[in-house]
């Protein structure tokens, strides 16, 4: 266990603690390598879990109690416990030097990785969240994104025949029925050559008994979609999502990949709108920021520990200097402030590479043309950003401050799509605004992805129909008729594509593509 001992609240170290950097952290495969910035008498140092804060260390007992040399080591493993997740905080004199630290781990750290591969290359953008494979693989789909819901999965009581996962020397099960579904997918679709995303979801199931550990200790009952911030804030919620995560990056990476291959982990969903979907309560942007920040550092560990070129990225929804309207400001916040902030806290801890999946929808989700969208401008001040401004982006993602090992974080469009009436002007106009998207992105650099959303019109979806296919009278979302947005998305990457979106230039209002720039 971690060597702590209660939460003395009426430190209030922050106040005048020296800058970030102070020490580094780095991981070999048997060893923590910790650099001081400078030798210094009477410094210790303390291990902690994650979900303590530099506060602990004051009444903790000091795991190195004689730290004065600039470079020091120290095991990796406490017994079978791996201190790749474990905090640390310099006692300087008996007192904290500054905040806690964890490992860094980035693209250009010392590979300690199970599985050693390369990030998969494809030729084209092309994504979709997917719903019916075989049309997928029909379609061309080069980027396809699965949403993995995590109370479902796990097995608190697990059946005889359920999947064991082993870690820390402690026993975690998950749903034989549920983890074979998902390989189903995963495999065919990524035997196909496109490459997986695997959306992390936390959904609230009041009947299971994984729901009291994973749910979020502030989850607030009276939010509208039933999706809970993850819980790494207790040691059970920290322990089990710990143990999912590992689970699925060494299932999905071991060689071969004979349950399909995933490479990239997005956290939870629009976390700037996070009462929404990704509950902890009410809660500042601060507040859950750091808890946030905490949870996927946890998932870049435990991906990284098992694969060489995972990708973890956090999710934003389009509300870029503006918080969603309907929220107040402590049930959402602008996207651009918490870029900025989360990225400060990162680093202040050590750095980690976490990346972005965005969600750049038009500024009215029922209007499908974007290119007159009035709230996406070309200033930094943009209140959103969406297809009509996107490049603002990737060119704020190019400042110093926010590269990693000198290199941007990559891009990823991983939910977004266009409503038609159910009219064939309205149909027309839905596959035009795709062509409008698609030669946005398809050669702007910074944007590695555009899968869109959704494969099938879904009645749960607020009157939205946003698929490629219609569906059924009756039914949520079985299939019952394609798109005019169906052909014009599987032509978009061929050499056809001119051809097929000829029809959605006098829509859009241009004479030819070359003229997008022109017309912004």
């Amino acid at each position: 266990m971690y060597k702590c001992g209660y939460f003395l609240a009426l430190l209030l170290i922050v106040l005048g603690r020296p800058a970030s950097g102070q020490f580094s952290i780095t991981v070999t495969k048997t060893d923590l390598l910790i650099r001081f910035e400078k030798k210094s008498t009477n410094r210790s140092l303390v291990e902690l879990a994650p979900y303590e804060d530099a506060t602990n260390a004051v009444s903790a007992v000091p795991l190195v109690l004689h730290a004065e040399r600039k470079k020091i080591s120290i095991p990796r493993f406490d017994g079978e416990r791996d201190r790749l997740y474990s905090g640390f905080v310099a006692l300087q004199n008996g007192k904290p030097e500054g905040p806690m630290h964890y490992v860094e781990i980035t693209h250009a750290s010392p590979n300690i990785s199970k599985y050693r591969d390369s990030y998969p290359r494809t030729r084209s953008k092309k994504g979709l969240q997917v719903q019916m494979i075989d049309d997928a693989i029909a379609l061309g789909v080069k980027y396809a994104a699965f949403n993995f819901d995590m109370g479902a999965a796990v097995k608190i009581k697990p059946a005889s025949n359920d999947l064991r996962w082993t870690t820390d020397a402690r026993e975690f099960w998950f749903d034989r029925g549920y983890i074979e579904n998902l390989d189903n997918r995963v495999k065919r679709m990524s035997g196909s050559g496109a490459v997986i995303t695997l959306i992390l979801l936390n959904y609230v199931h009041p009947t299971l008994a994984s729901n009291k550990i994973l749910q979020h200790p502030d989850y607030d009952s009276a939010c509208p979609n039933h999706l809970s911030a993850f819980n790494t804030q207790t040691p059970e919620g920290l322990a089990w999502f710990k143990a999912c995560v590992e689970f699925l990056a060494d299932r999905y990476a071991a060689p071969g990949f004979p349950h399909g291959r995933i490479v990239n982990y997005i956290v939870g969903n629009e976390v700037n709108s996070h009462w929404y979907w990704a509950n902890m309560g009410h809660a500042s942007m601060e507040q859950f920021a750091r808890d946030y920040e905490r949870t996927v550092r946890i998932c870049a560990q435990a991906v990284r520990k098992y694969s060489s070129c995972g990708r973890i990225f956090i999710s934003l929804e389009h509300h870029w200097n503006i918080r969603y309207a309907g929220a107040d400001a402590t049930q959402g916040f602008a996207g651009r402030p918490f870029i900025d902030y989360f990225n400060r806290i990162a680093k202040e801890s050590g750095n980690f590479d976490w990346n972005l999946a965005f969600h750049p929808y038009p500024e009215d989700l029922f209007n499908p043309r974007t290119w007159k969208d009035r709230t996406a401008t070309f200033s930094n001040n943009t209140p959103r950003i969406t297809f009509r401004n996107i490049e603002m982006l990737p060119r704020y993602f190019q400042q110093k401050e926010l590269l990693c090992a000198g290199e941007p974080r990559h891009i990823i469009l991983s939910e977004q799509g266009f409503h038609s009436t159910p009219t064939p002007e309205g149909e027309q106009l839905q596959a035009a605004a795709y062509c409008y998207a698609w030669r946005k992105i398809v050669n702007l650099n910074g944007i590695d992805a555009f899968i869109l959303h959704r494969h099938v019109d879904n009645a749960g979806e607020g009157g939205l129909n946003l698929g490629l296919w219609r569906h059924a009278p009756g039914t949520t979302s079985e299939p019952a008729g394609r798109k005019p947005i169906y052909e014009v998305f599987r032509l978009a990457d061929t050499p056809q594509w001119k051809k097929a979106f000829q029809f959605a230039l006098p829509i859009i209002g241009i004479k030819s593509w070359k003229d997008l720039k022109a017309f912004e």
